[in-house]
């Protein structure tokens, strides 16, 4: 019996440590360093391990040493993402966030082309969507990068913008006001969406939606 519960005791401890050991690596990609660049608005480049703040608009540096940069003094910054794939470049756009005035802000460019640019900002939103009673009480529940992620009760969220005619807009998620913006070509793009099974109000959908909308207006 006491075999049988110091057994019992060993694998609850190895259980809780492999769960401590998943959440530590289950981080959103704010709260992480990756490989980057900085280029400052006077044409310096920064290069370390970058780590980004788009709630406060700061971008840190990290070399022998941690230097902070406001949206102000950066014109853009990238990273690699080994997590999550690829070179992600964000830029300092002026913005009025809360419609008093503009000032610089980040967001990160997904696609662009000669007529319009999809951009966004990320943020990690409260949810408790897909979190059933062990997930809730264990703390995980992890989604692909390019839809709803979960972990400990909160996901990764999006807001999108357009850059068009030098004005940023941003998107409402409706379908409707996607064929405003994306006007001249609604009947190609609505072939492309149903024939490609996209959505109006996903990532990776948005952002082939938007490549092809760029490709109709080089014809």
């Amino acid at each position: 019996m006491l075999v049988t519960m110091k057994k019992a005791a060993l694998t609850v401890s190895l259980l809780f440590w492999g769960i401590i050991y998943v959440l530590a690596q289950n981080q959103f990609p704010s709260q992480i360093w990756h490989k980057g660049t900085i280029f400052g608005t006077e044409g310096q480049t920064y290069s370390g391990l970058v780590k980004y703040d788009l709630d406060n608009n700061l971008v840190q540096l990290q070399t022998d040493r941690i230097s902070t940069f406001t949206a102000s003094n950066v014109t853009s910054f990238e990273i690699l993402d080994e997590t999550y794939g690829g070179i992600r470049k964000f830029y300092s756009l002026p913005y009025s966030l809360n419609g008093d005035y503009e000032t610089p802000i980040f967001f990160e460019i997904l696609t662009q082309g000669d007529d319009i640019a999809l951009l966004c900002r990320e943020y990690i939103a409260t949810d408790s969507r897909n979190m059933g009673p062990y997930n809730s009480m264990m703390g995980m529940g992890m989604n692909p990068f390019w839809g709803p992620q979960t972990m400990v009760g909160y996901r990764l969220a999006f807001n999108y913008y357009f850059f068009k005619n030098n004005q940023i807009q941003r998107y409402s998620l409706k379908k409707k006001d996607l064929f405003n913006l994306l006007s001249g070509h609604e009947e190609e793009i609505n072939l492309f969406m149903r024939k490609n099974r996209l959505e109006h109000d996903k990532r990776g959908d948005l952002l082939r939606i938007t490549a092809y909308y760029n490709e109709l207006n080089k014809n």
